[in-house]
Protein backbone atom coordinates (compact mmCIF):
# COMPACT_ATOMS: atom_id res chain seq x y z
CA UNK A 1 0.00 0.00 0.00
CA UNK A 2 1.06 3.58 -0.82
CA UNK A 3 -0.38 6.55 -0.05
CA UNK A 4 -1.07 8.95 -3.44
CA UNK A 5 -1.64 12.65 -3.56
CA UNK A 6 -4.75 13.95 -5.73
CA UNK A 7 -2.20 14.58 -8.64
CA UNK A 8 -2.01 10.90 -8.58
CA UNK A 9 -4.96 9.52 -8.79
CA UNK A 10 -6.17 12.70 -11.32
CA UNK A 11 -3.00 11.94 -13.56
CA UNK A 12 -4.70 7.82 -13.74
CA UNK A 13 -7.94 9.49 -15.28
CA UNK A 14 -6.42 12.52 -17.29
CA UNK A 15 -4.64 12.27 -20.29
CA UNK A 16 -1.66 14.54 -18.98
CA UNK A 17 2.28 13.84 -18.86
CA UNK A 18 2.44 11.91 -15.93
CA UNK A 19 -0.43 9.80 -16.91
CA UNK A 20 2.09 6.81 -18.36
CA UNK A 21 3.92 6.99 -14.89
CA UNK A 22 0.49 6.43 -12.76
CA UNK A 23 -0.51 3.73 -14.70
CA UNK A 24 2.73 2.12 -14.18
CA UNK A 25 2.86 2.96 -10.64
CA UNK A 26 -0.65 0.83 -10.38
CA UNK A 27 0.49 -1.97 -11.89
CA UNK A 28 3.16 -2.18 -9.17
CA UNK A 29 0.90 -1.53 -6.42
CA UNK A 30 -2.54 -1.54 -6.64
CA UNK A 31 -3.57 -0.24 -2.79
CA UNK A 32 -3.29 3.35 -2.77
CA UNK A 33 -4.88 4.53 0.01
CA UNK A 34 -5.40 8.66 0.47
CA UNK A 35 -7.11 11.08 3.41
CA UNK A 36 -10.87 11.76 2.39
CA UNK A 37 -9.51 15.15 1.36
CA UNK A 38 -8.86 13.79 -2.08
CA UNK A 39 -12.41 13.55 -2.85
CA UNK A 40 -12.97 17.39 -2.66
CA UNK A 41 -9.51 18.30 -4.64
CA UNK A 42 -10.14 15.94 -7.31
CA UNK A 43 -13.52 17.40 -7.74
CA UNK A 44 -11.90 20.73 -8.12
CA UNK A 45 -9.53 19.51 -10.76
CA UNK A 46 -12.28 17.97 -12.63
CA UNK A 47 -14.04 21.59 -12.22
CA UNK A 48 -11.33 23.19 -13.87
CA UNK A 49 -11.53 21.03 -16.93
CA UNK A 50 -15.11 21.17 -17.34
CA UNK A 51 -14.73 25.27 -17.18
CA UNK A 52 -11.67 25.29 -19.49
CA UNK A 53 -13.83 22.67 -21.74
CA UNK A 54 -11.41 19.97 -21.61
CA UNK A 55 -13.54 17.29 -19.98
CA UNK A 56 -17.34 16.91 -20.16
CA UNK A 57 -19.72 16.65 -17.18
CA UNK A 58 -20.57 13.13 -17.96
CA UNK A 59 -16.70 12.36 -18.75
CA UNK A 60 -16.46 14.28 -15.66
CA UNK A 61 -19.10 12.35 -13.56
CA UNK A 62 -17.43 9.31 -14.58
CA UNK A 63 -13.79 10.07 -14.20
CA UNK A 64 -15.23 10.97 -10.31
CA UNK A 65 -17.19 7.73 -9.86
CA UNK A 66 -14.05 5.52 -11.00
CA UNK A 67 -11.78 7.00 -8.92
CA UNK A 68 -13.98 6.58 -6.19
CA UNK A 69 -14.58 3.49 -6.85
CA UNK A 70 -10.44 2.76 -7.12
CA UNK A 71 -10.05 3.93 -4.04
CA UNK A 72 -12.69 2.52 -1.79
CA UNK A 73 -11.72 1.00 1.44
CA UNK A 74 -8.47 2.77 1.17
CA UNK A 75 -9.86 6.65 2.48
CA UNK A 76 -8.73 7.36 5.95
CA UNK A 77 -9.34 10.28 8.45
CA UNK A 78 -5.47 12.10 9.54
CA UNK A 79 -5.11 13.21 12.76
CA UNK A 80 -5.44 17.16 12.96
CA UNK A 81 -2.69 17.57 15.59
CA UNK A 82 -0.05 15.97 13.32
CA UNK A 83 -1.16 18.06 10.26
CA UNK A 84 -0.48 20.87 11.86
CA UNK A 85 3.15 19.44 13.23
CA UNK A 86 3.60 18.78 9.68
CA UNK A 87 2.83 22.30 8.48
CA UNK A 88 4.71 24.02 11.33
CA UNK A 89 8.22 21.69 9.71
CA UNK A 90 7.84 22.79 6.08
CA UNK A 91 6.62 25.16 3.58
CA UNK A 92 3.52 22.83 2.42
CA UNK A 93 -0.17 23.46 2.69
CA UNK A 94 -2.28 21.78 5.66
CA UNK A 95 -4.21 20.34 2.20
CA UNK A 96 -0.61 18.48 1.28
CA UNK A 97 0.40 17.65 4.81
CA UNK A 98 -2.52 15.43 5.28
CA UNK A 99 -0.80 13.10 2.19
CA UNK A 100 1.97 12.97 4.56
CA UNK A 101 0.23 12.69 7.92
CA UNK A 102 -1.73 9.81 6.19
CA UNK A 103 1.66 8.05 4.92
CA UNK A 104 3.05 8.67 8.41
CA UNK A 105 0.42 7.15 10.27
CA UNK A 106 0.02 3.92 8.45
CA UNK A 107 3.68 3.69 7.43
CA UNK A 108 3.87 3.71 4.22
CA UNK A 109 5.77 6.36 1.41
CA UNK A 110 3.97 8.90 -0.11
CA UNK A 111 4.02 8.95 -3.78
CA UNK A 112 3.72 12.23 -5.78
CA UNK A 113 5.00 14.77 -8.64
CA UNK A 114 4.43 18.26 -6.02
CA UNK A 115 8.20 19.14 -5.69
CA UNK A 116 7.18 21.03 -2.61
CA UNK A 117 6.60 17.66 -0.76
CA UNK A 118 9.46 16.23 -1.93
CA UNK A 119 11.62 19.18 -0.76
CA UNK A 120 9.73 18.76 2.53
CA UNK A 121 9.80 15.17 2.98
CA UNK A 122 12.67 13.59 1.09
CA UNK A 123 12.29 10.00 3.40
CA UNK A 124 8.34 10.07 3.40
CA UNK A 125 7.48 11.69 -0.33
CA UNK A 126 8.81 9.68 -3.72
CA UNK A 127 8.39 10.78 -7.14
CA UNK A 128 5.92 8.70 -9.43
CA UNK A 129 8.92 6.63 -11.14
CA UNK A 130 9.60 6.55 -14.91
CA UNK A 131 7.11 4.32 -17.00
Amino acid sequence: MIVVDTNVIAYLYLNTEFTARAESQLQRDAEWAAPLLWRSELRNILAGCMRRKTLGFEDARRIQAEAESQMAGNEHDVDSQRVLELVRDSACSAYDCEFAALALQIGTQLVTMDARLLKSFPKLAIPLPAG
